[in-house]
Protein backbone atom coordinates (compact mmCIF):
# COMPACT_ATOMS: atom_id res chain seq x y z
CA UNK A 1 0.00 0.00 0.00
CA UNK A 2 1.76 3.31 -1.23
CA UNK A 3 0.85 6.61 1.11
CA UNK A 4 -1.83 7.67 -0.77
CA UNK A 5 -3.91 4.75 -0.59
CA UNK A 6 -6.53 4.44 1.94
CA UNK A 7 -8.51 1.89 3.45
CA UNK A 8 -12.17 2.14 3.94
CA UNK A 9 -13.55 1.61 7.46
CA UNK A 10 -16.44 -1.25 7.77
CA UNK A 11 -19.48 -0.79 8.74
CA UNK A 12 -19.88 -0.51 12.59
CA UNK A 13 -22.73 -2.75 14.02
CA UNK A 14 -25.13 -0.69 16.17
CA UNK A 15 -25.17 -0.34 19.99
CA UNK A 16 -27.24 -2.50 21.83
CA UNK A 17 -30.42 -1.34 22.52
CA UNK A 18 -33.20 -1.62 25.20
CA UNK A 19 -36.33 -3.96 25.13
CA UNK A 20 -38.52 -2.31 22.70
CA UNK A 21 -42.30 -2.20 23.49
CA UNK A 22 -43.86 -4.45 21.05
CA UNK A 23 -46.30 -3.30 19.06
CA UNK A 24 -49.30 -5.35 17.52
CA UNK A 25 -52.32 -4.83 15.40
CA UNK A 26 -54.41 -7.28 14.14
CA UNK A 27 -58.19 -7.23 12.34
CA UNK A 28 -60.05 -9.23 10.48
CA UNK A 29 -62.36 -9.02 6.59
CA UNK A 30 -65.12 -10.14 4.74
CA UNK A 31 -64.33 -12.28 0.89
CA UNK A 32 -63.91 -9.26 -1.33
CA UNK A 33 -65.25 -11.54 -4.36
CA UNK A 34 -68.46 -11.86 -2.07
CA UNK A 35 -68.72 -7.95 -1.47
CA UNK A 36 -67.40 -7.57 -5.71
CA UNK A 37 -70.59 -10.46 -6.23
CA UNK A 38 -73.06 -8.39 -4.42
CA UNK A 39 -71.67 -4.80 -5.82
CA UNK A 40 -72.60 -6.37 -9.62
CA UNK A 41 -76.28 -6.29 -9.20
CA UNK A 42 -76.39 -2.88 -7.19
CA UNK A 43 -76.21 1.16 -8.72
CA UNK A 44 -72.95 2.52 -6.84
CA UNK A 45 -75.55 4.83 -4.93
CA UNK A 46 -77.55 1.25 -3.53
CA UNK A 47 -74.04 -0.12 -2.95
CA UNK A 48 -72.88 2.50 -0.37
CA UNK A 49 -76.16 2.68 0.98
CA UNK A 50 -76.43 -1.15 1.55
CA UNK A 51 -72.36 -1.03 3.24
CA UNK A 52 -73.70 1.84 5.58
CA UNK A 53 -76.64 0.00 6.54
CA UNK A 54 -73.92 -2.97 7.49
CA UNK A 55 -76.00 -5.52 4.71
CA UNK A 56 -72.50 -5.46 2.47
CA UNK A 57 -69.24 -5.89 4.21
CA UNK A 58 -66.75 -3.32 3.78
CA UNK A 59 -63.45 -4.03 1.25
CA UNK A 60 -60.28 -5.33 2.77
CA UNK A 61 -58.56 -2.13 2.52
CA UNK A 62 -60.72 0.06 5.13
CA UNK A 63 -60.33 -2.67 7.62
CA UNK A 64 -56.20 -2.91 6.30
CA UNK A 65 -56.05 1.00 6.94
CA UNK A 66 -58.68 1.20 9.13
CA UNK A 67 -60.31 4.19 7.54
CA UNK A 68 -64.39 4.72 7.27
CA UNK A 69 -66.69 5.78 4.62
CA UNK A 70 -68.76 8.51 6.58
CA UNK A 71 -70.41 9.95 4.08
CA UNK A 72 -71.82 9.50 0.13
CA UNK A 73 -73.75 11.48 -2.42
CA UNK A 74 -74.41 11.49 -5.82
CA UNK A 75 -70.77 12.03 -7.30
CA UNK A 76 -69.11 12.57 -3.79
CA UNK A 77 -67.68 10.72 -0.59
CA UNK A 78 -65.76 10.97 2.03
CA UNK A 79 -63.78 8.76 4.02
CA UNK A 80 -62.13 9.37 7.54
CA UNK A 81 -58.66 8.25 8.97
CA UNK A 82 -57.08 8.53 12.44
CA UNK A 83 -53.56 8.27 12.14
CA UNK A 84 -51.55 5.56 14.03
CA UNK A 85 -48.18 3.94 14.74
CA UNK A 86 -49.19 1.96 11.85
CA UNK A 87 -49.49 4.37 9.29
CA UNK A 88 -45.83 5.54 9.75
CA UNK A 89 -42.90 5.55 7.23
CA UNK A 90 -38.99 5.36 8.41
CA UNK A 91 -38.98 9.32 9.10
CA UNK A 92 -41.93 9.35 11.69
CA UNK A 93 -44.74 11.14 9.74
CA UNK A 94 -47.64 8.87 7.83
CA UNK A 95 -46.84 7.12 4.73
CA UNK A 96 -47.15 8.91 1.34
CA UNK A 97 -49.03 6.06 0.66
CA UNK A 98 -51.94 5.90 2.90
CA UNK A 99 -52.60 9.58 1.39
CA UNK A 100 -52.48 7.73 -1.96
CA UNK A 101 -54.81 5.00 -0.68
CA UNK A 102 -57.64 7.24 0.95
CA UNK A 103 -57.01 9.40 -2.02
CA UNK A 104 -57.90 6.97 -4.47
CA UNK A 105 -60.11 5.59 -3.06
CA UNK A 106 -62.34 8.81 -2.85
CA UNK A 107 -61.69 9.45 -6.28
CA UNK A 108 -62.80 6.08 -7.32
CA UNK A 109 -65.66 5.39 -5.05
CA UNK A 110 -67.46 9.02 -6.37
CA UNK A 111 -67.42 7.91 -9.55
CA UNK A 112 -68.79 4.57 -8.51
CA UNK A 113 -71.62 6.35 -6.69
CA UNK A 114 -72.56 7.54 -10.42
CA UNK A 115 -72.69 3.99 -12.06
CA UNK A 116 -75.64 1.87 -12.28
CA UNK A 117 -75.71 -1.70 -11.55
CA UNK A 118 -73.53 -4.28 -13.62
CA UNK A 119 -71.14 -1.00 -15.01
CA UNK A 120 -67.55 -0.93 -13.20
CA UNK A 121 -64.73 1.27 -13.09
CA UNK A 122 -61.35 1.09 -12.61
CA UNK A 123 -58.74 3.58 -11.77
CA UNK A 124 -56.39 4.51 -15.18
CA UNK A 125 -53.88 7.14 -13.41
CA UNK A 126 -53.91 8.95 -10.04
CA UNK A 127 -51.64 12.27 -9.53
CA UNK A 128 -51.39 13.08 -5.87
CA UNK A 129 -49.30 16.54 -4.33
CA UNK A 130 -48.22 16.11 -0.72
CA UNK A 131 -48.88 19.50 1.04
CA UNK A 132 -48.61 19.04 4.38
CA UNK A 133 -47.46 15.91 6.81
CA UNK A 134 -49.58 13.87 9.04
CA UNK A 135 -48.97 12.40 12.30
CA UNK A 136 -50.38 10.84 15.03
CA UNK A 137 -50.88 14.20 17.10
CA UNK A 138 -52.37 15.85 13.30
CA UNK A 139 -56.14 13.72 14.66
CA UNK A 140 -58.84 12.69 11.86
CA UNK A 141 -58.21 13.43 8.35
CA UNK A 142 -61.07 13.20 5.68
CA UNK A 143 -60.59 12.12 2.25
CA UNK A 144 -63.30 14.08 0.16
CA UNK A 145 -63.84 12.94 -3.15
CA UNK A 146 -65.93 14.58 -6.15
CA UNK A 147 -66.54 13.95 -9.82
CA UNK A 148 -65.55 16.35 -12.34
CA UNK A 149 -67.08 14.65 -15.52
CA UNK A 150 -68.23 10.86 -15.79
CA UNK A 151 -68.33 9.99 -19.51
CA UNK A 152 -69.32 6.94 -21.41
CA UNK A 153 -66.13 5.56 -21.37
CA UNK A 154 -63.50 7.46 -18.82
CA UNK A 155 -64.50 9.86 -15.59
CA UNK A 156 -61.85 12.40 -13.62
CA UNK A 157 -62.15 12.73 -10.11
CA UNK A 158 -60.64 15.14 -8.04
CA UNK A 159 -60.12 14.53 -3.82
CA UNK A 160 -58.71 17.12 -1.16
CA UNK A 161 -57.22 15.32 2.16
CA UNK A 162 -57.90 17.80 5.06
CA UNK A 163 -57.31 17.94 8.55
CA UNK A 164 -59.61 18.63 11.34
CA UNK A 165 -58.61 22.61 11.29
CA UNK A 166 -59.64 22.41 7.54
CA UNK A 167 -55.85 22.59 6.14
CA UNK A 168 -55.34 20.65 3.04
CA UNK A 169 -52.64 17.75 3.33
CA UNK A 170 -52.65 16.36 0.11
CA UNK A 171 -54.43 16.36 -3.52
CA UNK A 172 -54.97 14.35 -6.55
CA UNK A 173 -56.68 14.18 -9.65
CA UNK A 174 -57.93 10.64 -10.66
CA UNK A 175 -58.56 9.45 -14.49
CA UNK A 176 -61.22 6.26 -14.33
CA UNK A 177 -61.77 3.65 -16.89
CA UNK A 178 -65.74 2.73 -17.00
CA UNK A 179 -66.37 -0.83 -17.87
CA UNK A 180 -70.22 -1.32 -19.48
CA UNK A 181 -71.50 -4.49 -20.31
CA UNK A 182 -70.87 -5.46 -23.59
CA UNK A 183 -67.64 -3.62 -24.15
Amino acid sequence: MTGTEQTEKAPQAPQAQAPRTVRERAYSWSDPMETAGIAAGLSGMEFFAAMQQGLVPPPPILNTLDFDCISFDEGRVEFRLTPEEFHYNPIGSVHGGVFATLLDSACGCAVHTRLPAGVFYTSLDLSVKFLRPVSVATGAITAVGSVVHLGRRTALAEARLVDAAGRVCATATSSCLIMRPGD
